[in-house]
């Protein structure tokens, strides 16, 4: 197996071009799981932690500009006021060890519907920049992610960044496992609410094989909410929002828990944030 540690990001891009079987890593929190399973025999590892540009973020016309190498500990510790959702969520990341080497590209490379950064990217509309020797492009997260562990990653792209605007209003994140930490999520459930436009976003996670974006609840919630006067909502409009994102989950049985589970919890989970969203406000 083949070895490649560019120096910089034209250095990457040009590596990845003559070498499109190589499996980019940066933190290796889910590459070396495969490797030491024999799920991954690549033929090259690109190994990009020399390329400082991915661990970079910056705000630039009131869109932020996160580096794919950001890890989840930097993105509590730098990004928790202006993204608080995704803050929330990389809290949940396995230990402190993990939190430290793994990054948030390295999520949206895996493209596992239970990877946790990614409904709160969902939830507030991100871009994801892709590059090549070609050129870049940016692809909206919804489009990104086509199936499980799959996306449009083409075999010359490596992920460069994402794009999102900072956090209008709350945010918020939750999930179940089957302990409190280091846990694969049972499922997961984001939301941020847009006060400007009225409208409030949502994500599910790991109950389908992509995340899932709850639109009937969003829109219930649009209507429902009082944007004037800030009133908190019902118990029973709590509850309708809820069953809508439950409704909007594709879950299946398997060893961390059935489907039945999963969209109760959604359920509960929906209603509960979306209530913490509210009263931040």
């Amino acid at each position: 197996m083949e070895f490649l540690q560019p120096e910089d990001w034209s250095e990457a891009l040009e590596a990845r071009a003559a070498h499109p079987g190589a499996l980019p890593l940066w933190g290796g929190t889910d590459v070396m799981v495969d490797l030491n399973f024999g799920r991954e025999r690549p033929e090259a590892i690109l190994d990009l932690t020399r390329v400082r540009e991915l661990a970079e973020w910056e705000e630039r016309d009131g869109v932020l500009r996160v580096g794919a190498g950001v890890s989840y500990t930097r993105a509590i510790a730098e990004l928790g006021d202006v993204l608080p959702g995704l803050a929330a969520a990389s809290r949940t990341v396995g230990s402190p060890q993990i939190r430290n080497r793994g990054t948030i590209g390295g999520n949206l490379g895996s493209s596992s519907p239970a990877g946790d950064a990614l409904p709160p990217l969902y939830a507030s509309g991100a871009d994801v920049e892709l590059a090549s020797a070609r050129g870049t492009r940016r692809v909206p997260i919804g489009e990104f992610i086509t199936g499980p562990k799959r996306n449009v990653l083409e075999p010359d792209e490596l992920i460069a960044a994402f794009h999102v605007a900072p956090a209008g209003g709350p945010q918020q994140f939750s999930k179940v496992g089957t302990r409190n930490a280091m846990v694969i999520a049972v499922c997961s459930f984001a939301l941020a609410i847009h006060p400007d436009e009225r409208r409030v976003g949502t994500c599910i996670g790991s109950a389908g094989p992509t995340p899932i974006v709850a639109t009937d609840a969003e829109a219930f919630a649009a209507e429902m909410l009082d944007w004037d006067g800030g009133a908190p909502p019902a118990g029973t409009d709590l509850a309708r929002f809820g069953e809508l994102v439950a409704a909007a989950a594709s879950p299946i049985d398997d060893v961390r828990g059935s489907a039945a589970y999963r969209r109760h919890a959604l359920g509960v989970l929906a209603r509960r944030t979306l209530a913490w969203a509210w009263s931040e406000r």
